[in-house]
């Protein structure tokens, strides 16, 4: 049985739209979901929604929740930013770009793979020709000592 709250949500809808109280509804609903069952509180508030005639069982959108959706676009935007300045803090980014700390924080650390290092954005993988210089390097002071 799916138990999520839009299944929920729609089980109130149709018990209510048959004229079913509240109350009667939430003894149904949580004698058929149990522990998964919504709270008391939440299928009287739903029942007193449905009551107002509105009609979508989605929840609203919240102020605070993040509108902008990072894209390759953002992420190469991003990514153009600190190749341009490799000292630059992501609350720079946040100002430039309009997205979230968070997001800004993910997408260096895990899309782009950059690290700080000296306060500067360091890729954290080496490209196979760095990795051979740095190899070259190493084995030369190796031979010098």
């Amino acid at each position: 049985m799916n138990s999520s709250r839009s299944a929920q949500r729609a089980v109130i809808e149709f018990l209510r739209a048959e004229g079913e109280y509240a109350s009667e509804i939430y003894r149904r609903m949580k004698k058929v979901y149990g522990e998964q069952c919504l709270a008391r509180c939440t299928i009287f508030r739903w029942c007193q929604r449905y009551d107002e005639e509105r009609l979508k069982i989605k929840d609203l959108p919240r102020p605070g929740q993040a509108h902008v959706v990072t894209n390759g676009a953002t992420i190469s935007a991003l990514d153009e930013l600190i190749r341009q300045n490799r000292r630059i803090t992501t609350r720079e980014i946040v100002v430039e770009l309009s997205i979230s700390k968070g997001t800004v924080r993910h997408r260096i650390h895990k899309k782009l793979g950059y690290g700080k290092v000296c306060a500067q954005w360091v890729p954290k993988h080496l490209p196979e020709n760095q990795k051979t210089a740095r190899m070259g390097v190493c084995l030369t002071q190796e031979f010098l000592h």
